[in-house]
């Protein structure tokens, strides 16, 4: 079997009712700086380098329900963000403008919503 060419994932897309406003938020929870901001779309890039994180402006953005029952817009995809203190992290999320979700699968991980309703996970080394 031949070998895949090269390839590198450079970022994760979310969309969101405002990109603007979408990626506010994850450069406060985040810490990260803006590395592109044009009017429908921004990038944040780590200062640890690594895979960006971008978002763009969908008008008919519907968030997903968490967890999703039957006929519910389902998630497509979550971050997962590794932290060292549950409580500490999860205060400056809601600080940040999170939500703690309702529902949460288990007793190391807790799952927030952004402000555009995309669930996220914090957790800790290990889980």
């Amino acid at each position: 079997m031949a070998s895949p060419p090269r390839m590198h994932l450079s970022g994760v897309a979310l969309d969101a009712p405002d990109a603007r406003a979408l990626a506010d938020f994850y450069r406060r929870l985040l810490g990260w700086s803006v590395e592109q901001d044009e009017p429908d779309w921004v990038k944040l890039r780590s200062p640890d380098g690594g895979a960006g994180l971008s978002f763009q402006t969908e008008p008919n953005h519907v968030p997903p329900n968490w967890p999703a029952g039957p006929g519910d817009q389902q998630m497509s995809m979550h971050l997962d963000i590794e932290v060292d203190d549950l409580d500490v992290a999860g205060a400056h999320a809601v600080a940040a403008g999170a939500t703690l979700a309702t529902f949460q699968p288990q007793p190391d991980v807790r799952v927030y919503l952004d402000p555009a309703g995309h669930p996220f996970c914090l957790f800790l080394p290990g889980a």
